[in-house]
């Protein structure tokens, strides 16, 4: 019989993660919700529009069931340098955003996150396997299945359409 580690995950919720706090956060908690997950970054053109247009969008959904998921990554550019503790206050302070933030983590290469190595393995068609920058967009579905992958240069709201049909909010 196969330990729960050599157990291949099925959907997101088979994860666990620490959040910028330290504490481990398993993702079985989000079941039922639709999220959007995203590696982020502080120092990145594109901060200001991603974070801006994903605070909207969790003000608007979060009580219809949304969560964001964010996971700085320090991969592209060296563009979050910060300490957890620096990212938090970056983000809670200067956005004032309300959504998870998690531990820093890789999303390419070899010690690349669990989880990313799983929100990756769909088929992509155009996408690589990697991820191309900042700010790539995962959406999935309330059973916990990545049902759409967006470009970094994507915006935030054009998500918004197919997450409400997840929401089943028309």
């Amino acid at each position: 019989m196969a330990s729960q580690s050599e157990k291949k995950p099925q959907s997101v919720y088979d994860f666990a993660v620490m959040d910028a706090m330290g504490k481990d956060v398993d993702l079985s908690i989000y079941k039922g919700k639709v999220l959007i997950i995203v590696n982020v970054a502080s120092k990145c053109g594109m901060t200001n529009s991603n974070y801006t247009e994903l605070n909207q969008l969790y003000e608007k959904y979060k009580n219809k069931g949304l969560e964001i998921l964010a996971f700085p990554c320090n991969q592209f550019g060296e563009e979050e340098p910060g300490t957890n503790d620096q990212i938090l206050d970056f983000v809670c302070t200067r956005f004032k955003s309300e959504f998870p933030i998690f531990d820093k983590i890789e999303v390419n290469g070899e010690n690349a996150s669990p989880l990313y190595k799983f929100l990756k393995s769909g088929n992509w068609g155009i996408f690589s396997d990697d991820i191309q920058w900042n700010f790539a967009k995962f959406l999935v579905d309330k059973n916990g299945q990545v049902v759409d992958r967006y470009y970094p240069t994507t915006s935030s709201l054009t998500i918004e359409r197919d997450m409400k049909k997840l929401l089943e909010i028309i």
